[in-house]
């Protein structure tokens, strides 16, 4: 199978702006290539989604990225059998700064996740062929605080109060990639989450560094599994897809990795690790 795509635009609530999001789906027709903002994309505008029920997995971006960094997962993925939703957080991504680094966007994340969700499911192209008992969530840096937030985490603000997230028990998997956890260090703040997980670090990661994410992760009950990997090299950027040449510059740190790391060569591994995890995780 190959990739389809297709916008879909989450509407307006009194809590949150509308908001746009990026579906990849299976389909037969081989890719003719979509352009979308400065990244190219193996895939098709509006080709017919394949037949069959397929699991759904939502990406969420880190703080103040971009929806349209995780095109190798997401193709993959597409290509694979799922139907993938990356959403754009309102008010903390590259266009929109202006939430970044809040309580009130680690607040909003999770239920625009939910709303992405829905947004799929209802919408009259995916209704036919969404499989609802297989859902899962990918969230990298704040994305992965979401993951857990949805997964029944329970952040506290840096001033010491529990934030008012809630939790999506329609989200029973999850891949955390260098997730941002200082937000669950607090006593019990895990120990609603037991779905299985995927946490994927980067050993020279300065931002969300191994050490403090197993130290969170420590406060999981005892029979969450969940597997830790450190890439070796890898720095906190290492999960975004690469970027085109004309974007590769001292200048941009997204783009940028430690010495000794090739981003090409790991993203050609990541999606088929991502996807052997989930095979397992989303079994039929």
């Amino acid at each position: 199978m190959y990739s389809g795509i297709k916008h879909v635009t989450v509407s307006a609530t009194i809590a949150s702006p509308s908001f746009p999001v990026l579906v990849q789906y299976p389909t037969l027709l081989a890719p003719q290539g979509a352009q979308v903002g400065p990244y190219q994309f193996e895939a098709t505008h509006e080709a017919a989604i394949a037949e069959g029920r397929f699991p759904i997995c939502l990406i969420s971006h880190g703080g103040g990225g971009s929806h349209l960094l995780y095109r190798t997962i997401a193709t993959h993925l597409a290509r694979n059998g799922y139907i993938v939703a990356s959403l754009e957080h309102p008010g903390d991504n590259r266009n929109d700064r202006s939430l970044c680094n809040t309580d009130l966007a680690a607040e909003r994340r999770p239920g625009q996740v939910s709303s992405a969700l829905d947004a799929v499911l209802t919408n009259p192209f995916f209704q036919a062929s969404t499989d609802a008992s297989r859902i899962c969530v990918i969230g990298h840096s704040m994305g992965g605080y979401t993951a857990l937030a949805l997964l029944g985490g329970q952040p506290w603000s840096r001033t010491g109060v529990p934030l008012k997230v809630k939790s999506d028990q329609r989200f029973t998997t999850a891949v955390l990639l260098a997730p941002a956890t200082d937000w669950f260090l607090a006593p019990g703040a895990l120990a609603a989450v037991s779905a299985p997980m995927l946490v994927m670090t980067g050993e020279h990661d300065e931002f969300t560094p191994t050490a403090k994410i197993a130290r969170a992760l420590a406060g999981l009950p005892t029979s969450t599994p969940f597997v830790l990997h450190e890439v070796q090299d890898a720095g906190h950027y290492a999960f975004l897809s690469p970027f085109p040449p004309t974007m590769r510059s001292p200048d941009f740190p997204p783009a940028l990795d430690p010495v000794g790391f090739d981003r090409d060569a790991f993203h050609l591994r990541l999606p088929n690790q991502i996807l052997a995890f989930l095979a397992n995780a989303l079994p039929r």
